[in-house]
């Protein structure tokens, strides 16, 4: 089967979209599918062309045997609101040669990752132009996170855009996203069962190895100072603005008198520089860059407990990757996320959830966890046990692979066949 994925994120050393985009990639070609990727040069999350690529010309490069282009796309130093909307638009625009000349080579299928929402026009009219499947997948809800985040205001401009997305959602063959709270917000904009289908963020769970990360770790704590038997907070990805990171300086804050407690910040993005700034004088936070992919084992292994900050106004229209390798580490979590949210649900019984921007409860919570380490370790063990069952990525690609060849196996159809029973 001829695939072409077209996701603006493709980065397989990096954690994100970029590495699920990748790591699928190299699995379907493994299968004996013919892979190819259209996107953007790497810049997440730094906000800045990786080294080695170009902001302003089209590559080519074949990467584990998938052939790979490169759109020039202009990336802003500072990811505010209008300067996003640019950045997609440049994307969206440079990348539809690329998509158009795959014509002649005619996929079977074209799976498009939102965000952006942007080149979702272009993928439909190519997609009906040349008889070809066309799938949406979502990772985040774009629009509904604009107007809760304040990104974008206004009813009027409310109404229009989200009528403006729901075409669009509904003319895809399918449909599919990450949660089950996105599967009930997906079939709320109008996305027939039929055409909707659960794909799940995983984890190789045989590359997260507790035993072996445990030993390993001690080479993070060496390199930060850090005892061997300190207590040590981690969170690692992303700092960007649905996080809710903010919430990190003012608990790191309020246990400043806890000798015994580490924090460790692994990550780039917008909001690095103003956290940094508030935990300057707090000398138990410790921060990282983003780490090697060949690393992830050994810095999840780090922690004793892992914080996952989540502003209560970005509940349910994303579920954060970084949450798989967490559960996998064997580590406990701690969340900040409403009762009923899908977060909450998934952490609850393997961590503890609390409220969404609340500092002194949240340290409370890693009060709690540092001095209880048989706690830690109940929770961490479920987690573990709940990533091997739910999250492990052989199982849900296999899957995916199921849903997609019944897609296209659709083609000419007015109706979709029906999903399997087992389907999750």
């Amino acid at each position: 089967m001829k695939i072409l994925l077209y996701s603006m994120n493709f980065a397989p050393e990096l954690a994100g979209i970029g590495k699920y985009s990748g790591e699928m990639a190299d699995w379907l070609h493994a299968k004996g599918h013919d892979v190819r990727v259209i996107a953007a040069p790497p810049f997440f999350p730094h906000w800045a062309v990786f080294e080695g690529h170009s902001a302003w010309a089209y590559r080519k490069s074949e990467r584990n045997g998938v052939t790979v282009w490169r759109a020039p796309t202009w990336v802003p130093a500072q990811p505010r609101a209008l300067a996003r909307v640019v950045h997609l638009f440049s994307f969206m625009l440079s990348s539809l040669p690329l998509l158009l000349a795959q014509a002649r080579w005619k996929p079977d299928l074209v799976f498009v990752v939102e965000p952006p929402l942007f080149c979702a026009p272009a993928v439909l009219l190519f997609a009906k132009m040349f008889g070809i499947r066309s799938w949406l997948h979502i990772q985040d809800y774009e629009v509904d996170a604009a107007f809760s985040l304040g990104h974008l205001r206004g009813a009027g401009v409310r109404r229009v855009a989200l009528s403006l997305e729901r075409w669009l959602l509904t003319r895809f063959d399918r449909v599919s996203t990450i949660s089950a709270a996105m599967m009930d917000k997906a079939r709320s904009k109008g996305i027939g069962e039929g055409r909707l289908v659960l794909f799940p963020n995983w984890v190789d769970v045989s590359a997260i190895d507790p035993a072996s990360a445990h030993v390993a770790a001690g080479g993070y704590r060496a390199e930060l100072g850090i005892a061997p038997d300190a207590v040590v907070v981690l969170y690692a990805g992303s700092l960007g603005t649905k996080q809710g990171i903010e919430l990190l300086a003012e608990a790191a804050s309020l246990l400043a008198d806890r000798p015994n407690i580490h924090f460790v910040i692994c990550g780039n993005g917008p909001s690095r520089g103003p956290l940094m700034s508030a935990c300057a004088g707090l000398e138990r936070v410790h921060f990282l860059d983003l780490q090697p992919a060949e690393r992830l084992n050994e810095l999840l292994g780090m922690a004793d407990i892992h914080v996952l900050p989540q502003r209560a106004d970005a509940a349910d229209l994303v579920m954060p990757s970084k949450l798989a390798g967490m559960l996998a580490s064997g580590k406990a979590v701690i969340a900040t996320a409403h009762p009923g949210t899908e977060l909450g649900n998934v952490v609850a019984g393997r961590g503890l959830v609390v409220p969404p921007g609340d500092a002194a409860v949240l340290a409370d919570a890693i009060a709690q966890l540092a001095r209880s380490p048989d706690l830690r370790e109940t929770l961490g063990a479920a987690g573990r046990a709940f990533a091997q069952a739910e999250l492990d990525q052989n199982a849900i690609l296999s899957r995916f692979e199921q849903e997609l060849v019944r897609c296209v196996a659709d083609r000419g159809t007015t109706t979709p066949s029906p999903l399997p029973e087992s389907q999750p």
